[in-house]
This record gives C-alpha cells, sequence and structure tokens, in this order.
C-alpha cells in the first residue's frame, strides 16, 4: 500500500472522487478506490460467500486501520455528516447483520459500516421531504380527482363544488 503519507494521498483522492459523484462515501468505496479491495470480492461478500470482508483486503491490515483512520479524519475535516448504513446478504435467508472483520469488534464493525455525506446532500433531502409534507396537508382543491386504486376495482371520485347542489 505504500508510505503512511501515499496512504493518505491516496485515501483523499479516492473518498473525494467518490464524493463527488454520488455524494456520499464510505470506508468500502475508498478501499475499493485505492485498490486493496475489489468490488467483485464485495458484491460475493454481500452475496454471503465470504464470511467477512476483511478476508478479502489486500495489504496488511495495519495499513488498512491507517487508511481507515485517515479516511475519517478527513470525513470530519470536510463536516461531512456520519451515518451509520445496516449491511444484510442480498440471498434470501435469515436476516443478519454482515461482518466486516474477523474479530467482529463493535468499534471496527461501526468504523466500516458508516457513510459520510455532504451535508449539502441532507440540506436537499430535508427541504424536499418538508416540500412533499407541505403538499400533502393541503386540502384538495374544487375540481381535484381523486383515484383509488384497488386490485379489483376502480374508482373515479370528483371533489364536489358547493354551488352546484
Amino acid at each position: 500500500m505504500g508510505s503512511l503519507k501515499s496512504i493518505e494521498k491516496r485515501v483523499i483522492q479516492s473518498a473525494e472522487e467518490k464524493l463527488f459523484r454520488i455524494g456520499y462515501v464510505s470506508v468500502i468505496d475508498v478501499l475499493v478506490g485505492m485498490g486493496p479491495l475489489q468490488a467483485i470480492h464485495v458484491q460475493d461478500w454481500k452475496n454471503g460467500k465470504i464470511p467477512y470482508l476483511e478476508k478479502v483486503i489486500q495489504g496488511n491490515l495495519h495499513k488498512i486501520s491507517v487508511a481507515m483512520k485517515c479516511f475519517q479524519s478527513w470525513a470530519l475535516r470536510k463536516n461531512l455528516k456520519p451515518s451509520e448504513a445496516v449491511y444484510r446478504p442480498w440471498k434470501k435467508g435469515p436476516k443478519r447483520s454482515l461482518q466486516f472483520s474477523k474479530t467482529n469488534h463493535p468499534p471496527i464493525e461501526k468504523a466500516y459500516r458508516t457513510h459520510y455525506v455532504s451535508l449539502a446532500i441532507v440540506k436537499a433531502k430535508q427541504e424536499e421531504l418538508k416540500k412533499n409534507a407541505d403538499l400533502s396537508n393541503q386540502r384538495p382543491r374544487r375540481g381535484r380527482v381523486l383515484m383509488i386504486l384497488s386490485p379489483q376495482f376502480l374508482w373515479q371520485v370528483h371533489t364536489m363544488n358547493p354551488k352546484s347542489l
């Protein structure tokens, strides 16, 4: 993986690229972007073919740990919002969380699960939700049509104009 300065530079480059493209970034995104983790292995892990993700990360775990710490520091400096994600297997079966580390140590698992989201994205989503909530709280205007769909019936109910009564 290289020297510590090299690791930090590669972490930042990988994180910046992912954040720019989709508005959030995770440790997994960074490790895939840097190269020690391959996307195909992430898919295999999500499909339950790999017991824990660290098993397929190339390089020594000390350097991976350094990369994770560099990533977390970068995210804090960028004022990104941490958000814990739930990782579940894609395959059918009992609902369980996917395991990231061999030890399944809670702080390590949390570090892998945490995504960092751009505050601009968060604010935009909050405003969109508020706008949608405001629209859903409005009383229907006269002449609007309410459609009720059912597997057996389709009803069309028109609001009544009180002057037409």
